[in-house]
């Protein structure tokens, strides 16, 4: 296998279920949780909670405490010794689904109580003392309310905050874009370096964004690309990338499973899983599965048929950052069934939460 270790990264902003006990009552799944359709916004230290929801933070917090059993994974995004924002699975305390937002941001906070449960090498990128005040829903922007500690950040970190926070809360369904408020008031800007935020950031501004010098600025379009990397201790973990590819509309499958097969750009700290001659011949999409084609070369062991992990990860979770892609089916020329280097068959389409191991939202 081709792995490579490539240098420094260039990072910058490219161009949401209310789930706090504040807005929602029961105790719904995420998934079948729907948004209000009118809500006004909350401050949870506001005593316009109990006349808006009848219940207070203090009796939300309690009753989350006596549901807690167990820990679920759920996955944040934490910074790693590079610098960039990487996506994390971690072991959460269980907690009622109406508070899992909430939990999901507190667990970013430097100092926190994500600090036991941090992975080798990472760090958490939100600032330390930062308090959660308040998270309201409304058409799917997720407006976010955090005490003023949360200013207390480095100018090169402001980008970073804003990736965290906002793919973090974009992995619920009902959540498309965030915007920010500090002690209750709306920010039109960031509040240290001034980068715009007043209509709100979502994915579509990117992560851990790379200015591709071959991309052209009309014809080029963003994607994101998960590549592999290592930390200290030799444990792989997979980092996003927004660049640009110069791609057509009817091949922007082809266009992404290729840059992936090439590997990332030489000054990023980053490695290629795919082996020099692997090769994708044809692409399909039905009902939300993506159906990639290659070569025999994309096989990690001919003999096993097997695939690799790290292509398998790299494939799936860059690819259901499409919208349409809700799994991936990997084929191989000659190959009745692929298999993963346990020995495993892929005997079913693989999703991101297969990939990731994040309970679903």
């Amino acid at each position: 296998m081709k792995m490579r270790v490539i240098g420094t990264l260039v990072i910058g902003l490219s161009s949401t279920l209310l789930l706090s006990g504040c807005f929602f009552e029961g105790e719904q799944s995420i998934e079948k949780m729907d948004a209000p359709q009118d809500v006004d916004y909350i401050d949870k230290n506001s005593g316009e909670a109990d006349k808006n929801a009848g219940e207070t933070a203090e009796d939300t917090n309690k009753e989350a405490s006596e549901e807690a059993t167990g820990t679920t994974s759920r996955q944040l995004y934490l910074l790693d010794a590079n610098g960039m924002v990487v996506p994390q699975t971690l072991q959460l305390p269980n907690i009622a689904s109406k508070e899992v937002a909430t939990q999901s941001l507190e667990y970013l906070v430097k100092g926190g109580p994500v600090t036991e449960l941090l992975p080798n090498g990472f760090e958490a990128v939100l600032p330390a003392g930062t308090e959660i005040l308040g998270l309201n829903l409304k058409d799917g922007t997720m407006i976010v309310d955090v005490s003023k500690e949360f200013a207390d950040y480095a100018p090169e970190d402001e980008q970073k905050i804003l990736q965290a926070m906002t793919y973090t809360l974009t992995q619920f369904d009902s959540v498309e874009r965030i915007k920010l408020w500090i002690n209750g008031h709306e920010q039109e800007v960031m509040p240290v370096n001034g980068t715009p935020i007043s209509s709100g950031v979502s994915r579509a501004d990117g992560i851990n964004v790379y200015a591709s010098d071959d991309a052209d600025p009309v014809d080029s379009k963003a994607v994101t690309l998960y590549y592999p990397a290592q930390n200290d201790k030799q444990e792989f973990y997979y980092v996003p990338v927004t660049t640009h590819l110069n791609t057509k509309e009817d091949q922007s499958y082809e266009s992404i499973v290729q840059a992936l097969v090439e590997g990332p750009a030489f000054d990023l700290p980053l490695l290629s899983a795919f082996n020099d001659e692997a090769e994708l011949k044809g692409t399909s999409l039905k009902d939300g599965v993506l159906t990639l084609s290659f070569n025999e070369a994309l096989l990690s062991n001919q003999k096993k048929q097997s695939v690799s992990e790290h292509v398998m990860k790299s494939l799936v979770m860059t690819m259901t950052e499409r919208p349409d892609v809700k799994a991936v089916e990997v084929q191989v020329d000659g190959v009745d069934q692929v298999y993963n280097e346990e020995g495993s068959p892929y005997a079913e389409p693989v999703t991101r939460n297969d990939i990731t191991g994040a309970d679903s939202l």
